[in-house]
């Protein structure tokens, strides 16, 4: 345990978090299977309300037939509806994933953008898919806000917010910019292991505990 008294110190609390999950999580592979910034796209589009590890079983077969916009305008709507429905709400974004292949032939010669407004323009793109493959595809500093990060940030005080978009621009202020590609994914890694939403709530796991050595309430999320 710790003698720093870290309830005191938003910024202190931050570098602790920052410092350990480096130590945790030196590596920070993107869950989301892909080989290019389109099938990045189309695997951020589909894990919305799936797991990553449901989307990771679904898009080869879907890549297969199709892993540029040219190839997937040429399935109908109807053929990625039934690849794409184990991951759920399979006519929404099969109808989304036909129209921004379609969009970016005609606007963007084929390719994914690189500019978060391109992004999203897109059919069913927000603004956390669009910072997913601003950092992940294109190395630009961004900190897309996940449930889990906006749990963990609230967890550990880090944030007031009551939305992820509150919440993202809290945590951009604390870290280092440098540090937001890689962080986002360590803090997403460290809620899926260790700080789960029915395991800790705050009062469990090993950075939650050192933080806030007295909690005795559970918290409970905002938003």
């Amino acid at each position: 345990m710790s003698d720093i008294d870290y309830t005191t110190s938003k910024k202190k609390r931050a570098e602790y978090i920052l410092n350990r999950l480096e130590e945790l999580y030196p590596e920070t592979p993107v869950p989301l299977d892909h080989t290019n910034a389109f099938t990045l796209l189309v695997a951020v589009l589909l894990s919305a309300q799936c797991t990553d590890e449901r989307v990771n079983q679904v898009t080869p077969a879907l890549f297969a037939k199709a892993d540029n916009p040219y190839d997937m305008v040429k399935l109908t709507i109807e053929e990625i509806k039934e690849i794409i429905r184990p991951c759920g709400l399979s006519p929404r974004k099969s109808k989304a994933i036909w129209n921004l292949s379609q969009i970016l032939i005609e606007k963007h010669n084929g390719n994914v953008p690189a500019n978060f407004d391109d992004l999203e323009e897109l059919p069913g793109v927000g603004h956390k898919t669009a910072a997913v493959v601003m950092a992940q595809a294109f190395g630009v500093p961004a900190f897309p806000v996940d449930t889990h990060i906006h749990r963990l940030a609230q967890n550990w005080k880090l944030t007031t917010g009551k939305n992820v978009e509150q919440t993202e621009k809290d945590l951009k202020r604390l870290f280092p910019e440098e540090s937001w590609n890689k962080l986002h994914l360590q803090i997403i890694f460290y809620g899926r292991e260790h700080c789960t939403a029915r395991g800790c709530k705050g009062l469990v796991c090993e950075i939650c505990t050192t933080l806030y050595p007295n909690r005795k309430r559970p918290i409970v999320k905002k938003g």
